[in-house]
């Protein structure tokens, strides 16, 4: 959970309207296994909209008893892997059975097969590749438009007799 609280400081540096609830008021902190939407987001170093709409999707499930949503440890350890998931390039789909799979009882760090992690290690190499030959393509475009804007350089004659 180490990346979490690294992007905790730094959201909350750069952010420090997410510091109380979604009306707005300062976060009155609740049980420790409990946290306000704020000081998930915080944490996480996510917006409020991402995890509203993680709960959209049915990935975060927040108790709401007349009051703010309240998340739980199990809703903080799923953010975990959704961020996870996401930063490997796991559709929400595929992170959704990920979550399934850990709600199963799987203690894998990331629950997935062999045959999955081969796919998605191939998937981002594609992906890579596609990034390098769109980069390359682009640095030649620069190149061209610079020289381009460049004024043409003068001969040494004058061009008098």
């Amino acid at each position: 959970m180490g990346f979490m609280r690294g992007a905790m400081a730094e959201k909350s540096a750069r952010d420090p309207d997410q510091s109380g609830d979604e009306a707005g008021t300062p976060a009155s902190r609740g049980p420790p296994d409990r946290f306000t939407i704020g000081e998930l987001a915080r944490e996480a170093g996510v917006t409020l909209r991402a995890l509203r709409f993680y709960q959209s999707k049915g990935l975060l499930t927040p108790q709401r008893a007349g009051g703010p949503r309240m998340f739980t440890r199990e809703d903080r350890d799923s953010l975990v892997l959704i961020l996870h998931g996401k930063r490997l390039g796991f559709t929400l789909t595929e992170i959704r059975d990920m979550l399934a799979a850990r709600a199963g009882g799987c203690s894998e760090a990331l629950p997935i097969s062999h045959r999955k992690c081969a796919e998605q290690i191939a998937m981002l190499e594609r992906q890579r590749r596609d990034i390098d030959q769109a980069l390359a393509e682009l640095r030649q475009i620069y190149k061209k438009m610079l020289a381009a804007s460049d004024p043409p350089k003068a001969t040494g004659t004058s061009g008098t007799t």
